[in-house]
């Protein structure tokens, strides 16, 4: 646990040396201008996409950029992540079901078939 907390902790410090747009996969942004993005600005919409789509060395790529504060306060807002994501984040994140915005609300609206 000391370990994964120091090695959050160097990944924060040098985040600002982790270049996205040369990291991420561009396919991930098909739908945007992948040159223009703001990865700050943009932050949820690029969590969401890699989470959503990405590889594990995709995911890897924001965890060093963004660290483990900002994706933790960035998943719990999103409105959408599919079921195996939203288990997935809950369990690497330590963070309970009911605790994400996206899981709340599919419990609001039930779909007549489960898949």
């Amino acid at each position: 646990m000391l370990g994964r907390l120091l090695y959050i902790r160097i990944c924060t410090i040098f985040a600002i040396m982790v270049d996205l747009s040369t990291t991420l996969s561009k396919w991930l942004f098909w739908d945007v201008d992948f040159e223009t993005i703001d990865w700050k600005k943009n932050a949820p919409y690029v969590v969401q996409r890699v989470l959503d789509k990405g590889t594990w060395e995709d995911f890897k790529t924001i965890m060093e950029y963004y660290g483990d504060k900002n994706i933790k306060e960035i998943i719990v807002k999103l409105r959408y992540l599919d079921k195996k994501t939203i288990q997935f984040c809950s369990v690497y994140f330590n963070i309970p079901l009911t605790n994400f915005r996206c899981y709340n609300i599919k419990q609001l609206n039930p779909q007549h078939w489960d898949y």
